[in-house]
């Protein structure tokens, strides 16, 4: 290790332990020895070896115990290149000490970095009781990486659950009812590491609760009380249940319990509740006692059963009933209050003005000669201030705007801008358009077109910025991920003559040079599979579905085969599309499946094309925007019903039924979409059923009056998107897959 990343190292451990003694944690010497005195025998060899071992991921130790033996060990906790760190980055291991179902004897917060005196091992004695320690990591972000470990007596392991026992006692009548109460009491036993807690629930869906004495239940009725058992080697015992019924002792009382409410909350100066109010209902009964209390929202709402305070959100005018009920079953009159609840006024409601200009050598036709300088202003003289300004060049991702943008390749460009205020309102975007000519300065000699914020290597990301290197191009498009490599070899060799000259230059550091260099070995690029060029968007596992995102209505849902199935949960119209990147001229491949329940039939569509859903506020339903602005590539087998049948391109060009090629429902199709320029090709199971020119015109007689046609607004490029449409027309996605066309 070279001294500087050794000292960088260094100081970052040496920050992020001011940290946590700052947050009073306690942290251990690079020697491993805690600063506020070690735990256990000082300085005495430990009877057994507990080992830690940490590296690049934030979610979870590489390595942890999971039992030991009471007594004396020797705690290690490395987190070194040897175990896999390869980027310098710090972690901790940390017993908590404030959690009641916990043991708290052993102070331990053992900080370790790669870069460290120690070379990230470090090594602690403790003496261990019987029961569970909490362990996990205290930096900030790091949350998920912990666990428990179960110490138990002996040399044996504690596998055995307690046993658990109860007992209800009181008054009983003839009929085995309980006058009055009923009392519950608890009792358990472990002759393994010992009983920890007994826990108990009333009623099957009562949540757990601790026990501590006899259970006393009053209430008039019918009732069941489960109960379970823990041990100090965290078994459970199974859940168990009693159950009796309590009725209320011979009375006289004829009167009904006295109720009353009272409503708090902020009001505004008319007396209406700002965002929320809470409603506290309350009951006496001098006979027999109240059993229970109830209320209803609204007019003709349900009665529920009264646990707590009821807090009412949502704005309007609101009425809650309330009624209680005493042991002997006298009913009291029903009652009410009254209340508006209002939102709160917003203290800045105005996007900030932005502006814009662009200046240039033109020519007579007006073109800018080799370059255009565009320069964007916002003001928000009104409001909270401007926070931020944000650019897009050519329909591509919105980039942070921190100095004017030199436009340099010849061509036609749109640049849309936007600014946000600090209390988030973002302004409208505005575009200005302009194209420019070849001059002085020729075209930047990039094989490929990336506009990404950070270097993307296939589908991984680095998090090195996509910065702009000496020849004008981006780092991303000096990768040339989307080229057909024919070994992994040969590509990893190329992205190191990139990185290493960068690096020469300045534009990438150390860090960041190993950073890209690792997102290719992990993008798999060159290896057999991946030579035909095509990036996985979604393969089946949780990380590429959460990559998408769902607007409108239904839902897909992730299945365990790696496919995703649409109206799962949620009933309506709405789409899953993939906000990461634009596509222009492409090739899309999917699979998908006809799973509509009965004899329905699958109705859905695959969207391209389209712009941001959320850069049109003046659609109030995002999804709509793919439809409005984008193409729809229908999935529809059925014969009867819409008229667009697989492979139609919706309200542009029909396709039949029997130019689909209908499969047997429930197999799964091959489709393939493919679009250069404004041509589009539909393939399915390898066969080409439709091909469609986007030249302008509609099949809807008269065109559908909510769509903009094809006057410029669809656009040559754009996001991929699956439609839902509801819960009968159910279809399964799998295996989605793009290749970028030159």
């Amino acid at each position: 290790m070279k001294p500087v990343m050794r000292r960088q190292r260094r100081v970052w451990a040496a920050l992020l332990a001011t940290l946590l003694m700052m947050l009073g944690l306690q942290t251990v010497s690079a020697a491993g020895e805690p600063e506020a005195g070690r735990t256990g025998r000082a300085g005495a060899a430990a009877d057994q070896v507990l080992t830690w071992t940490a590296g690049n991921d934030i979610d979870t130790y590489l390595t942890a115990p999971a039992t030991a033996v009471a007594g004396p060990a020797t705690i290690v906790f490395e987190n070194s290149e040897a175990t896999g760190n390869t980027t310098g980055m710090p972690h901790t291991l940390t017993f908590a000490t404030s959690d009641p179902g916990f043991n708290d004897d052993v102070q331990l917060n053992i900080l370790a970095n790669p870069g460290d005196a120690q070379d990230g091992r470090h090594t602690a004695e403790v003496t261990l009781t019987p029961g569970r320690y909490f362990y996990h990591c205290t930096i900030p972000g790091h949350g998920a990486m912990q666990g428990v470990l179960v110490v138990t007596e002996g040399s044996g392991e504690d596998t055995t659950a307690p046993e658990a026992t109860a007992s209800v006692t009181g008054t009983q009548n003839a009929g085995g009812a309980y006058v009055g109460s009923a009392s519950v009491a608890v009792t358990a036993t472990d002759e393994g590491s010992g009983v920890d807690r007994i826990e108990y629930a009333l009623g099957a869906d009562g949540a757990w609760q601790p026990y501590t004495a006899p259970v006393v239940v009053d209430q008039v009725g019918t009732h069941t009380v489960r109960y379970r058992a823990l041990d100090k080697a965290g078994n459970v015992s199974a859940v168990r249940s009693v159950g009796f019924t309590v009725v209320a002792p011979p009375t006289d009382d004829t009167t009904a319990p006295e109720t009353s409410a009272t409503v708090d909350g902020e009001k505004n100066a008319d007396g209406d509740y700002i965002d929320m109010a809470t409603v506290t209902v309350s009951a006496s009964d001098t006979g027999s006692g109240v059993n229970t209390i109830e209320y209803a929202l609204g007019a003709d709402g349900a009665w529920q059963a009264y646990g707590g305070p009821v807090m009412v959100h949502q704005t309007g005018t609101h009425t809650v009933r309330y009624r209680a009920t005493d042991k002997a079953g006298n009913v009291s009159a029903v009652r009410s209050v009254g209340f508006t609840v209002v939102t709160a006024p917003p203290q800045d409601t105005t996007p900030p003005v932005t502006g814009v200009n662009v200046e240039g050598t033109k020519n007579s036709g007006g073109a800018y000669v080799g370059s255009a300088k565009v320069t964007v202003s916002a003001t928000d003289a009104h409001g909270s201030g401007v926070e931020s300004i944000e650019y897009s060049l050519d329909s591509g991702p919105y980039l942070a705007y921190t100095e004017p943008v030199l436009v340099d390749r010849a061509g036609r460009h749109t640049v849309a801008y936007r600014a946000s205020d600090r209390a988030g309102n973002t302004s409208a975007p505005l575009t200005v358009s302009f194209t420019v000519v070849t001059g002085q300065v020729p075209a930047p000699p990039c094989p490929e077109y990336d506009e990404r914020l950070t270097v993307f290597v296939g589908e991984v990301d680095s998090g090195v910025p996509n910065r702009v290197t000496n020849n004008r191009c981006r780092i991303g498009e000096l990768i040339e991920d989307e080229k057909e490599w024919t070994s992994s070899a040969l590509f990893l060799k190329h992205v190191r003559g990139v990185l290493d000259k960068l690096k020469e230059e300045g534009v990438v550091d150390r860090r960041e040079l190993r950073a890209v260099n690792q997102a290719a070995r992990r993008s798999g690029i060159g290896e057999p599979g991946q030579t035909d060029g095509y990036r996985k968007i979604l393969d089946g596992s949780a990380e590429t579905f959460a990559e998408w995102q769902q607007v409108g209505g239904g839902s897909f849902a992730l299945n365990p085969d790696g496919s995703i199935t649409s109206g799962t949960t949620r009933s309506g119209l709405g789409m899953l599309w993939f906000p990461e990147r634009k596509y222009g001229d492409f090739s899309l491949k999917l699979q998908w499946r006809d799973d509509a329940p009965g004899t329905g039939n699958a109705n859905s569509g695959v969207f391209v094309r389209f712009p941001q859903v959320h850069d049109h506020p003046e659609e109030t339903r995002p999804e709509w925007v793919a439809i409005k602005y984008g193409h729809e590539v229908q999935v529809f087998d059925s014969p009867t019903g819409d008229m667009y049948k697989t492979g139609s391109v919706y309200g542009f060009d029909r396709v039949g039924l029997a130019g689909a090629g209908v499969t047997q429902k429930g197999t799964w199709n091959d489709y393939e979409i493919r679009v250069e320029g404004q041509h589009y090709s539909v393939f399915r199971n390898g066969v080409l059923i439709n091909e469609f020119d986007n030249t302008g015109g509609q099949d809807f007689t008269p065109p559908r009056p909510d769509d903009p046609g094809t006057d410029g607004r669809r656009f040559a490029s754009g996001y991929i998107g699956l439609q839902v449409h509801g819960t009968t027309d159910v279809v399964s996605y799998r295996d989605v897959r793009i290749k970028e066309l030159p």
